[in-house]
């Protein structure tokens, strides 16, 4: 609508110069893609719009999400406005020139199709990184498991306290406490023991001659 009312007023007067000069409206009609840019393979932009249109409504149908829909509502809107022109605008089929009316200072002369094409992809950026889906997903980063950390653990998978030096027992490889090694005497403890002695062979019970 909006390249109609600018072929039908802007065709044939000088441009018109608005906010001082910051906005200037003026007729130019442009071979290549937004900005001006490809002039030369118009025929080829002419595809990948076809191309990136058919891909929208196909993804269309698995849309879920109210900012998704939004953005490839201003990616179709900016792709088929431009392909209008495309196809029907001189100088022929699928070599049509678009018309552009919108410039600024230090910026190409730039339409409001160029504009959604513009915005909606940095939409599609900022909605991929924060994680969210056309379905209305939101993809989380994976958070860390319940609990104590692996590290945490003693090795063996054993839970603390529960290993074996936890319930009195030596743990492979270490000697454990033994019983039945007196440990060193002292003088107060008197002398120790001495076993019997076998009697000598040939004198029975022990005694002397």
């Amino acid at each position: 609508m909006s390249k109609t009312i600018v072929v039908a007023t802007l065709s044939h007067r000088a441009p018109i110069r608005l906010l001082g000069g910051f906005l200037t409206l003026r007729e130019l009609r442009n071979s290549g893609a937004a900005f001006s840019i490809g002039t030369s393979v118009t025929v080829v932009f002419t595809l990948i719009a076809l191309g990136v249109i058919v891909a929208i409504l196909r993804t269309a149908r698995r849309l879920r999400s109210i900012p998704w829909a939004v953005t490839l509502g201003l990616l179709l809107g900016g792709a088929a406005g431009n392909l209008g022109d495309r196809l029907l605008r001189s100088p022929g089929f699928l070599r049509g020139h678009v018309v552009d009316w919108i410039q600024l200072p230090h910026w190409p002369v730039f339409n409001v199709a160029d504009s959604c094409i513009v915005c909606g992809g940095i939409l599609a950026v900022l909605l991929a990184a924060r994680g969210i889906s056309i379905d209305g997903t939101r993809h989380a980063a994976a958070s860390p498991a319940a609990g104590s950390p692996a590290g945490d653990r003693p090795a063996g998978g054993s839970p603390a306290g529960g290993s074996a030096a936890g319930l009195g027992e030596s743990a492979p490889g270490e000697a454990g406490p033994r019983d039945d090694q007196p440990g060193p005497r002292s003088a107060l403890d008197g002398p120790r023991p001495v076993p019997d002695r076998p009697s000598p062979p040939g004198l029975p019970g022990g005694g002397r001659p």
